[in-house]
């Protein structure tokens, strides 16, 4: 695991956005684990976070001309973003949607610079990749390239429900649909490293066992 993936799960953990317990997903699974980013709920904590998500892209070396982030916990993520990636001397621009359309000023769901180029699609994680869809469906329409995705985890976890489900991971699925790459900035491997490494006693230990029973019962090869 690298230290930027090995630092991102700690931070997480730490500031009680990847928490262990029984959780409920939105596909009705009960998972040990649950990483909501929605709790990056200050500026410190989104500013660290921006940081990874422009050190994972630039590392990536993949082509892009601006972010996009879908409405709604896309936004406060790809702006942070934008802010980070200047501090490393890339100044890119972004945009963002709203999710009702403005009928008065400029009108429209688009907010920010102009849809155009290769773009990158922020998101914390998918899921069932609708939001990627809704993203690239906008991104098309402007007449620019969805080029990445670029989310904070990946579950590494089957689609579908149990007795039909999918052999490929959501996130699988999405790069298959659309053609085009999904970056995280780690994975369930990495926090599966973590808990290997922290938990050999105590409290992680259980959590890193239930974790591991999860991931024989979902994971995606």
């Amino acid at each position: 695991m690298s230290n930027l993936r090995q630092d991102f799960i700690r931070f997480a953990v730490e500031a009680g956005v990847l928490r262990f317990g029984q959780f409920v997903t939105k596909a009705g699974r009960m998972s040990p684990y649950f990483f909501n980013a929605g709790l990056f709920n200050d500026g410190q904590s989104l500013g660290r976070l921006a940081d990874f998500y422009a050190q994972t892209l630039l590392d990536s070396g993949v082509a892009f001309d601006m972010l996009y982030g879908p409405a709604y916990k896309g936004i406060p993520l790809v702006s942070a973003v934008a802010v980070a990636l200047a501090g490393r001397g890339r100044n890119t621009p972004f945009a963002f949607n709203r999710k009702e359309a403005k009928d008065h000023g400029e009108g429209g769901t688009l907010v920010g610079a102009p849809v155009k180029g290769r773009v990158v699609i922020v998101d914390d994680v998918i899921s069932a990749g609708t939001s990627v869809g809704e993203s690239v469906d906008i991104i098309r329409a402007a007449h620019a390239e969805p080029a990445v995705v670029l989310i904070a985890l990946d579950r590494m976890e089957r689609s579908g429900k149990d007795g039909a489900l999918s052999p490929l991971s959501a996130v699988q699925e999405v790069e298959k649909a659309y053609h085009m790459p999904v970056l995280s900035i780690a994975n369930l491997d990495d926090l599966m490293a973590y808990l290997s490494r922290e938990g050999a006693n105590g409290e992680l230990a259980a959590h890193r066992d239930a974790v591991n029973a999860y991931r024989v019962r979902y994971g995606a090869a």
